[in-house]
């Protein structure tokens, strides 16, 4: 390993542990990411632009992706013999209910609605105090690099199969 790798990895390890909670936390099968509302996310009135909301979900699935062991840096570059794929946004299903403000904390929750052998649907949810500000429900496609729909393997099937929400 060349010297600057191992900068980079005692680099990544350092800032991990001294922010544990930088990608949020699992709680069951739940991902919770926290959020606060700065003034660039709201418009002129002072309520978060309707898409920010796409933003702070993005952020939710790729710290939930990252948290359930999957590496989308492995995946995107081909990890071993597999080919090089990535997971990529098919469809989605917005319903904006309350507004947020700025300097609000909110919470970003993420689950597993249905998994497929290509596919996964997740429901998110923008919460303020418990109170559901925005839910989506984004249909999420594994790809090449081509653009190919790709199956999952079983280890990225296995770990997002204990995120299956039993309520969806």
């Amino acid at each position: 390993m060349a010297e600057s790798d191992k900068d980079d990895m005692t680099t990544k390890e350092s800032t991990e542990k001294n922010w544990p909670d930088l990608a949020g936390r699992i709680e069951g099968e739940i991902h919770m990411l926290p959020v606060r509302v700065y003034h660039e996310d709201t418009d002129f009135t002072g309520l978060v632009y309707h898409a920010n909301y796409l933003k702070f979900c993005e952020r939710g699935r790729s710290d939930f992706v990252r948290l359930s062991g999957i590496s989308q840096t492995d995946l995107f570059d081909g990890d071993g013999d597999k080919e090089p794929a990535a997971f990529v946004v098919r469809h989605m299903d917005v319903d904006y209910l309350k507004p947020a403000r700025m300097n609000d904390v909110l919470e970003v929750a993420t689950s597993v609605a249905e998994l497929g052998g290509a596919t996964m649907t997740l429901l998110q949810e923008v919460r303020r105090d418990g109170v559901v500000l925005c839910r989506v429900l984004v249909k999420i496609v594994l790809v090449s690099q081509s653009g190919k729909v790709m199956r999952m393997s079983v280890l990225v099937r296995d770990a997002l199969q204990a995120f299956v929400n039993q309520e969806s």
